[in-house]
């Protein structure tokens, strides 16, 4: 059960409610270049924000700050909405973030993560990477995770797969996803239905 108590609009400080809108408004739209993997952020039906969301409006300016990031993080990244996604997936099964993964899962395999891949990531099993850009990716992001660094072999096959913006890019969407996570785990916000991942 999550140990914070939904914001509906009616329940929002002024401040609050400026951040709110200014977070749906942020998420209202997907840029043409990803349309089909993502949707536009939507209240539910009593208007309140689900996810990361209802915790970062306790503070709002830090709250809509992080929601711009994650926006430019996804939507304006030198990398394919796939390495992204594939990413996101690693961090959310690293931290056992419910939520993330329940979202995330999705979202990868409408850009083009393999099946087989994703159900190895949820396994912590070794996810079978033909494809040297993913391969890549993968071992720079679960090294970077586990070890807290990565060695010369794995960032230079990072680099020669996405280059240095890409590398910039990972480590920064390493951190958000984790803080993401992080909230997500401390709040105890729970994937709808039933918890897709084993601890």
């Amino acid at each position: 059960m999550s140990r914070l108590a939904t914001l509906t609009p009616e329940k929002m400080s002024e401040i609050q409610r400026r951040a709110y809108d200014e977070i749906v408004a942020l998420r209202a739209r997907v840029p043409a270049s990803h349309e089909g993997i993502y949707q536009p952020l939507k209240p539910q039906g009593d208007g309140s924000l689900s996810g990361p969301f209802n915790a970062w409006l306790r503070s709002p300016e830090i709250g809509t700050l992080l929601v711009a990031l994650g926006g430019a993080l996804r939507f304006r990244s030198s990398l394919a909405p796939r390495l992204v996604e594939l990413a996101i997936l690693v961090a959310a099964r690293e931290w056992t973030a419910q939520y993330e993964w329940a979202a995330h899962a999705r979202f990868a395999e409408r850009a083009g993560v393999a099946p087989e891949v994703i159900e190895a990531i949820r396994r912590r099993r070794e996810p079978p990477l033909p494809e040297a850009d993913e391969a890549a990716v993968y071992g720079f992001v679960i090294e970077l995770l586990r070890t807290h660094g990565v060695s010369d072999a794995t960032y230079q096959q990072a680099l020669a797969e996405v280059g240095e913006p890409g590398i910039v890019e990972l480590i920064a969407l390493l951190g958000f996803y984790t803080t993401v996570s992080m909230a997500l785990n401390t709040f105890r916000v729970e994937a709808p239905g039933k918890r897709p991942l084993d601890p």
